[in-house]
């Protein structure tokens, strides 16, 4: 794991909302907005951005919590800007803020963990939950 951030620094990624991210479920759509399900993937992408340029090529990082406040809504094509803090780095755990906001909407707010572990150890534990193990 390369260590290449500080606390506080930031990454941007902007999300345009596009249909497939509306409110909807099996029973058909709930609202033509942002659903909260899309934000909380798209703000552990944001805070992805931080593990893909510290990983080395044998690790891989999987997410560990997503925690949301779902402020306003986001609508059809509107582009949502996603603006990512390193909060805190604990060894391999990888703590971000994120706030998602469209101008100065503030759509979300929430943070995301993830950590970074060598890839043959993440599939051998993967292989033993399936083994049931």
């Amino acid at each position: 794991m390369k260590s290449l951030f500080n606390i506080g620094d930031q990454q941007i990624y902007k999300h345009t909302v596009l249909a497939t991210d509306m409110a909807a479920f099996e029973s058909g759509e709930v609202h033509a907005v942002y659903a909260t399900f899309a934000i909380a993937r798209d703000a552990e992408w944001a805070g992805r951005l931080f593990v893909l340029a510290m990983k080395e090529n044998e690790e891989e990082g999987i997410g560990t919590f997503v925690n949301i406040a779902h402020r306003n809504p986001a609508f059809l094509d509107e582009v949502v800007i996603f603006t990512t803090s390193l909060r805190e780095l604990n060894g391999n755990n990888v703590i971000c803020d994120f706030e998602a906001k469209v101008g100065e909407r503030m759509i979300a707010n929430g943070s995301t963990g993830q950590k970074i572990i060598a890839k043959d150890k993440l599939e051998k534990h993967f292989e033993q939950i399936r083994s049931g193990n």
